[in-house]
């Protein structure tokens, strides 16, 4: 009996793992054509061997990924169960699956640069939404037709390997074929291994095209989206990010922000050196009398010497050298300028030593204001009623070196001095600089008056690189879209989880709604905790940094597609 049981079910079984050989050969053709869509989404290689080598990796990458499915989910299947019907249904269905998968991958992969994972699932899902929201007839019309197109191949390939599989069984050109996939397989990884060693650019930058292919580095990527120069690359260089493509030209205003009537209302800017802390803007809120934004998750991720620029110009700091050398003003204050606003700048520093001794960071930026002064204590402010008396435009008042008391002091006369006036000011309190990295990863807390909108905490990633745009849009009724200028966004339309990142000397931070992020040059991740207020270490999370770069260079590409 055992036997003939034995007997039976090697009958069954050795036609059925015949049939799944070509079966699955079947598929590693489908999947290495399909694959090439992820190939028309990269630049050529440079080199012949780089050629050579995407050639390779491409055909024996896809024939093992494809092998593999076949090995965890199809054999053991076949050994439990060989029932011919149940195998070639399921089979069919496990393929069409994959297949789609892949489509799917290849898909984000275009769009976002890289693959599925779950560390960017929100990234992932924002992107499909879009994509059903802007049409969602046909967003279904064609998944389903790739369903059914996919599953239809299947069943054909399935019926015609097992009627044919005698035939099938006696050809011989499907040993060369394999043996070709597995030298490519082998050549593959002996060239990236060479190439490893010997810093070969053109291979490297290949290490993420494919799914689950090699991890690539954080200077790699890096480079491949023109953020460092090959020859430091070669070098391993710990030269300072910056584009290796030609800087785009800052734009210039034109009658986008022309008035029908008066401004009336001035834009005032509260800023510290020193960091503030979440029981301070509470405070601050619970004193404003007018309609508030309290930023609960606001970054200000600069050094103090690129502060500025990230607040004036709404871009990240890897611009600063190339837009301040076109020498053009932030179109917030040509802007102010079309519509005969004042400016004034006013620096309360107790260890000033003279009115034109201006502190380092701001020192570049002077030139923008019409007014300019310097004081050791707000007492002259106060005691002269001064807050009443602004003419309309942008007035900053900048703390530096101080203690909280007199910026706490300011702030209650600031919100006093409101009290009386009819057309409420605009006010935006908060902290400017950081004095380290570490401090750069921490959330500053920040607070956002703005007359006649509704109140309410913001949750979701905000920056000082917003602060334009949204005084553009809601002070000066700018008819601009921020992308034009800026990087940043409007702080009231900010309604989703975003990534939002800046450039350092010696890396790149990037935000998300559940961690902070410090790339260097080397490639070290580095973290920053929340609860523990430590950095910590962290795994490459490379989805999170290739985001963090579309943030950055979305200005660039943006003026680019302008031009």
């Amino acid at each position: 009996m055992v036997s003939f049981g034995s007997t039976t079910y090697s009958k069954r079984l050795l036609p059925l793992i015949s049939w799944s050989h070509w079966f699955t050969f079947f598929n590693i053709i489908a999947s290495i054509l399909l694959s090439s869509l992820y190939l028309f989404n990269e630049a050529s290689p440079d080199t012949l061997l780089g050629k050579f080598y995407l050639v390779v990796t491409w055909i024996s990458h896809m024939s093992f990924l494809t092998f593999i499915g076949f090995v965890l989910l199809i054999f053991p299947l076949t050994l439990i169960y060989p029932k011919t019907r149940f195998i070639r249904g399921s089979a069919s269905v496990v393929f069409t699956l994959g297949l789609l998968f892949l489509l799917l991958d290849a898909f984000i992969y275009t769009r976002l640069g890289y693959h599925l994972n779950a560390s960017s699932s929100d990234q992932i899902i924002a992107l499909i939404q879009t994509q059903i929201d802007q049409n969602s007839r046909v967003f279904w019309f064609v998944s389903v037709l790739l369903f059914i197109s996919i599953l239809v191949f299947q069943l054909v390939v399935s019926n015609y390997a097992w009627k044919h599989l005698r035939q099938l069984q006696k050809t011989i050109f499907a040993r060369f074929v394999v043996m070709g996939l597995v030298t490519a397989f082998f050549i593959s990884h002996l060239l990236h291994i060479w190439a490893d060693a010997n810093l070969e650019y053109d291979i490297l930058r290949q290490d993420t095209v494919l799914p689950l292919s090699y991890p690539s580095t954080a200077k790699t990527l890096l480079t491949k989206y023109g953020m460092f120069d090959k020859a430091d690359y070669m070098a391993r260089k710990t030269s300072p990010l910056s584009f290796t493509d030609v800087l785009p030209t800052y734009p210039t205003l034109n009658q986008q922000c022309a008035q029908s009537k008066s401004i009336t209302q001035s834009a005032i800017l509260v800023l510290t050196d020193r960091l503030l802390k979440n029981q301070q803007i509470e405070q601050f809120a619970q004193r404003a009398s007018n309609s508030k934004l309290q930023l609960s998750n606001h970054i200000d991720n600069a050094l103090p010497k690129d502060a500025w620029f990230n607040l004036f110009y709404s871009l990240p700091s890897i611009y600063k050298r190339g837009v301040i050398e076109q020498d053009k003003k932030p179109l917030l204050f040509s802007a102010l300028e079309a519509n005969n606003l004042s400016t004034s700048l006013t620096i309360i520093d107790e260890k000033k030593e003279s009115n034109t001794d201006f502190p380092a960071p701001i020192m570049s930026y002077t030139s923008l204001f019409e007014d300019i002064s310097q004081l050791k204590d707000i007492s002259s402010l106060v005691i002269s009623q001064r807050l009443n008396k602004f003419t309309p435009g942008l007035h900053v008042f900048y703390f530096t070196a101080a203690d909280h008391y007199q910026y706490e002091l300011f702030i209650d006369a600031l919100f006093l001095s409101q009290k009386n006036k009819t057309n409420k000011d605009i006010i935006w309190i908060s902290s400017i600089g950081n004095k380290n990295e570490e401090t750069s990863l921490t959330i500053k807390p920040a607070l956002f008056i703005l007359p006649n909108e509704q109140e309410k905490e913001i949750t979701h990633l905000t920056s000082h690189m917003d602060i334009q745009p949204t005084l553009m849009q809601h002070w000066l009724a700018c008819d601009i879209a921020p992308s034009t200028y800026s990087t940043g966004k409007d702080i009231v339309m900010v309604n989703n989880d975003r990534v939002i990142a800046n450039t350092m000397d010696k890396g790149m931070m990037v935000f998300n709604k559940d961690k902070s992020v410090f790339i260097d040059q080397n490639g070290n991740f580095q973290s920053y905790s929340r609860e523990l207020e430590s950095p910590i270490m962290v795994s490459a999370d490379f989805p999170l940094m290739i985001d963090g770069v579309h943030f950055i260079k979305s200005f660039a590409l943006q003026q680019k597609s302008l031009n």
